[in-house]
């Protein structure tokens, strides 16, 4: 079913995926079917609620399905899905899949900026919301996006009482039938594998969120090998402790947990307190996380209470990971450690489980997918030699054929012959072994999320005290980076660190974006062509941290 806004595969390029059988062919909704067929009695699904078995899920996701198809959510339309780490994402997820619409992935802390722009692009039918989630109250969020989004047919809270002018998911999945008829209306609607199957939103060097489109082939190939360097199995028990609807919740948790029928941990908190009670109560062997996560375990004091002992591997991607980092978990965790690369778009690389230290520490490993082609090439377009540092490039049956309704974007983010080109800079040597050097692109690596830091000057420049701004990252041990915000006040006006976020908060900001250091200055200083010279200020923030670059 063609969508518009979306570039389909060429061709040549689907053709030989499907005929060599590196796109498997398979559906979401297949992925699930199969679990649930072969291990109908196996534990599958553990929150902070409740717990699962293969086949109870499968009970719920098919009554879901078959609630949705009743609401008349037709196959192909869009449906937000904002739903933290709780067990009802799963049963949404699935259920949506199975039904044939299309997942639109928005995690808790998306604000209006964002979910107003993605709802422009995908003229979403339904949205699938908590009625709150910690400090958060949706209500007033979701009067204010419908006002402007009239397409939102549907509201439905989850773990919410009865209210008006909402649906409630709890009632969907209880009323849902599946009888013979319902489950043949679901059979009907199973998607072709080559179509759009969910969008994942990320950050870029727009001010707003880029919308990646994933097909079933292409993420479950990606979800496939990536899970293969750190030997995901149905043996395992895997934990996601970042956001389930991230890009790493779902290629690292999600779709492994349900390709090699694994037990799944789902866990909402990122205290290491929380996190390490979970692995010694669930008997955890595989967490797939970021470095600021794992920095927190390995320093907790007072982790020799909690036995770690089932915990096998910790995958670690999102921000680079210090060699003094995957020494301690080794010293203090006594598991393996693999550090990944990856990003919505597909491209992914991973050290292996037996690599040596150095290799660990230093690189980023091999790709994972034999079948898709990294090169690194200069600013010309041509490919380096090996161990040259250029940008990284990459084609193959696990990378996105380009960002929804963005003609604009896509004509600069692929080479000639096809390659999307990654913004990062790296070297790959003879033996395939990737190092990253380093970012083309103008974003910030907080805590594994990607924020734009355009986005973030075009909202603090539109505060009337702000005469000039630029927007770095700024080094953390902790987080990788945060929030540093560089301004230049107009001429007889005041503004304070504490008003520029008051001003982005009004602007309906996430909190991902809103700056936690401000530094005033009389000017920014700029490069050749009066660019903002941001190595400088990195520079600037590195030396009053004292943090050596």
């Amino acid at each position: 079913m063609p969508v518009a806004g979306f570039n389909e595969y060429r061709r040549e390029d689907a053709q030989r995926y499907n005929d060599r059988r590196w796109w498997l062919g398979l559906t979401w909704g297949d992925l699930f079917d199969k679990a649930t067929d072969i291990y109908p009695d196996r534990e599958a699904l553990v929150d902070d609620t409740r717990r699962f078995t293969y086949r109870e899920l499968r009970d719920s996701v098919d009554r879901l399905a078959s609630s949705f198809i009743s609401l008349g959510i037709g196959q192909g339309d869009f449906v937000l899905l904002q739903l933290p780490n709780w067990n009802e994402f799963i049963i949404s997820f699935f259920a949506l899949q199975k039904a044939g619409a299309r997942t639109v992935l928005l995690i808790a802390r998306h604000g209006r900026s964002e979910i107003n722009y993605l709802s422009e692009l995908t003229q979403p039918k339904a949205w699938i919301v908590p009625e709150s989630y910690g400090k958060i109250n949706y209500e007033p969020l979701i009067a204010d996006i419908r006002k402007d989004h009239a397409c939102i047919e549907h509201v439905i809270l989850v773990r919410a009482g009865q209210k008006a002018g909402y649906l409630n998911l709890e009632d969907l999945i209880a009323r849902g039938a599946r009888d013979e008829a319902s489950l043949r209306m679901i059979e009907e609607r199973r998607p072709d594998p080559m179509e759009l199957s969910l969008i994942l939103p990320t950050g870029g060097s727009t001010g707003l969120p880029k919308a990646v489109p994933r097909t079933h082939n292409d993420f479950i190939t990606n979800v496939e090998y990536h899970s293969r360097p750190w030997e995901i199995t149905s043996e395992d028990t895997l934990l996601t402790v970042a956001p389930v609807s991230h890009g790493q919740g779902m290629l690292c948790g999600v779709g492994p947990a349900f390709l090699n029928y694994t037990r799944y941990v789902l866990v909402d908190s990122t205290r290491p307190e929380d996190i390490c009670s979970v692995i010694e109560r669930e008997k955890v062997t595989a967490l797939p996380t970021v470095p600021a996560l794992i920095q927190r375990i390995v320093n907790l004091e007072g982790i020799d209470k909690y036995d770690l002992r089932s915990l096998k591997k910790i995958y670690s991607g999102g921000a680079p990971s210090s060699p003094e980092l995957v020494k301690a978990v080794y010293e203090r965790l006594k598991c393996k450690f693999v550090n990944a690369y990856g990003s919505t778009e597909g491209p992914s690389a991973m050290t292996n489980l037996y690599d040596d230290m150095d290799t660990i520490c230093s690189t980023v490993g091999r790709k994972d997918c034999p079948y898709t082609d990294f090169k690194v090439i200069n600013q010309y377009g041509g490919e380096v030699p090996p161990g040259a540092e250029g940008e990284l490039v990459t084609k193959g049956p696990t990378i996105f054929t380009g960002y929804f309704k963005s003609p604009e974007d896509n004509a600069q983010i692929f080479t000639k012959d096809g390659y999307y080109k990654t913004g990062d800079l790296a070297r790959i040597d003879r033996s395939g072994i990737i190092t990253l050097t380093g970012r083309i692109k103008e974003t910030i690596l907080r805590g594994g999320e990607t924020i734009s830091a355009i986005g973030i000057e075009r909202l603090i420049s539109s505060h009337p005290a702000v005469a000039e701004v630029a927007v770095i990252g700024m080094p953390d041990k902790d987080l990788g980076e945060r929030i540093c915000a560089y301004i230049v006040r107009k001429a007889g006006t005041t503004v304070t660190h504490e008003e520029i976020v008051a001003h982005l908060k009004e602007l309906g900001a996430s909190v991902m974006q809103l700056p936690e250091r401000t530094e005033f200055v009389e000017s920014i200083p700029t490069t050749g062509v009066g660019k903002a010279d941001k190595k400088i200020l990195k520079q600037d923030i590195a030396k009053k941290l004292n943090y050596s670059l």
